[in-house]
């Protein structure tokens, strides 16, 4: 019998634990496995490695499981750093970035990370860094628009017919 294999299997690996570490409840099932290689026999380490986390991560569940059972094991909360921006300034700020930079007196006519961190603690009196703006712009879906160079020699007919628009 032929050994099956997966296509692309490098990268199908990288978007499976990625599907894994997306919801609670498979995050759940990757460490019941965990736990289940462990008491099978394995050592944390060859438990580890077969489902791709940290030796010290697979002790640290078995110690809970062991402590605890299997609410131990379950999602807790997940707090992460609070936002700097009130839901209410995010509207704002998603408001404010659908109007051109202009309207604000400002003399780009596209917004970028640097000018919405500006534009950010000009409105709100907050400091936050470029690539926090960078990310509140893919929060908000907006798409980062860069303008096209103009080839200065260039024959004007030619480029025309070439353009993607």
């Amino acid at each position: 019998m032929k050994k099956l294999e997966i296509n692309n299997a490098k990268e199908q690996s990288v978007a499976i634990r990625n599907e894994i570490s997306r919801s609670g409840e498979s995050r759940y099932d990757h460490r019941l496995h965990g736990i289940l290689l462990v008491s099978e026999g394995m050592s944390c380490y060859e438990a580890g490695r077969m489902l791709g986390e940290d030796s010290r991560n697979m002790e640290r569940w078995v110690r809970k499981f062991n402590e605890k059972g299997f609410n131990a094991l379950k999602e807790g909360k997940r707090s992460g750093r609070r936002s700097k921006l009130t839901p209410q300034q995010m509207n704002m700020i998603s408001t404010d970035l659908r109007k051109n930079p202009g309207e604000f007196g400002y003399e780009q006519n596209l917004w970028e990370g640097k000018l919405l961190m500006h534009h950010i603690s000009e409105k709100f009196h907050t400091e936050i860094g470029v690539r926090t703006c960078q990310l509140i712009f893919h929060r908000l879906e907006f798409r980062r628009r860069k303008p096209r160079p103009v080839i200065s020699k260039g024959d004007s007919e030619k480029q025309d017919a070439f353009k993607k628009n």
